[in-house]
């Protein structure tokens, strides 16, 4: 029955894009809904949170699977990470995560071997 379970991130961002891609095909965003909804077995409530979501901010990044990664960090550092999370609506992984991409990017840049 549709509605049982709850879409992964991976999974949610697929069905945006699926959506996006009705909405840029010209479809109007009613019929996308109910196109969508056949095709992916979901409500058409929920098709239509797809198809809003698509029309909001359009196609979005598919995450990779995530794993599960602990670091010990100093009290202070911690404390300012779950901070920003929180001010910023995110969750302390996706801040860790832009946080490292960042560094790693740079860091990439920045290697003399290259």
């Amino acid at each position: 029955m549709p509605g049982d379970r709850r879409a992964g991130a991976a999974e949610h961002a697929e069905h945006v894009n699926e959506a996006a891609g009705l909405l840029e095909s010209g479809i109007p965003a009613a019929e996308a809904a109910r196109v969508l909804a056949g095709r992916l077995g979901c409500s058409g409530r929920q098709a239509r949170r797809y198809v809003a979501a698509a029309g909001e901010s359009g196609r979005v990044a598919v995450p990779g699977e995530g794993t599960v990664f602990t670091v010990r960090l100093p009290l202070r550092l911690a404390a300012a990470v779950r901070e920003h999370a929180r001010a910023s609506g995110r969750t302390i992984s996706s801040v860790a995560a832009q946080a490292l991409e960042e560094f790693l990017g740079r860091a990439h840049r920045d290697d003399p071997r290259r």
